[in-house]
């Protein structure tokens, strides 16, 4: 680890979309920016999900997670917290920024009455593995999904 990175964590707010935007898009490049602001508006003021954002001088990351009242893999109880995404800057990595915003969501999820939270990466994802590991979740399953039009 390259030393702890000073900086800050909040709850992430509808008036923060702008900050949080281009973190997101990193993540899931996938969606243009009109398509994600769209949803993260909504999500936004949603009880059982929070963003967070961590700060330095700049947005250098961000977490988001919820609560999933139906089945999760691997786990025995509902609701579970569950990490949907979480993201750094290359240059803030190394530095505690994701484990600080992994805690602090686990630190929601029981606050919600949460006794369990999961997460998942794809399986050619080994950097994502690594990091979920090393943060203390354990593999639950390895999965194969299967989809068709009708």
């Amino acid at each position: 680890m390259k030393g702890l990175l000073a900086m800050k964590i909040h709850q992430a707010l509808p008036a923060d979309l702008n900050a949080l935007l281009p973190l997101v898009l990193a993540l899931w490049p996938s969606h243009t920016a009109e398509e994600m602001a769209h949803e993260l508006q909504g999500q936004l003021t949603q009880e059982d999900t929070l963003f967070l954002l961590a700060y330095n001088d700049t947005p250098c990351g961000f977490a988001q997670c919820s609560l999933r009242h139906d089945y999760v893999e691997g786990t025995h109880s509902s609701p579970v917290g569950y990490l949907e995404g979480i993201y750094v800057t290359p240059e803030a990595r190394q530095r505690g920024v994701a484990r600080a915003l992994v805690e602090r969501c686990e630190d929601w999820a029981r606050t919600r009455g949460c006794a369990e939270f999961a997460s998942d990466c794809e399986l050619p994802n080994t950097q994502s593995l690594a990091f979920h590991l090393s943060i203390g979740f354990q593999e639950a399953n390895r999965i194969i999904c299967f989809a068709k039009t009708l």
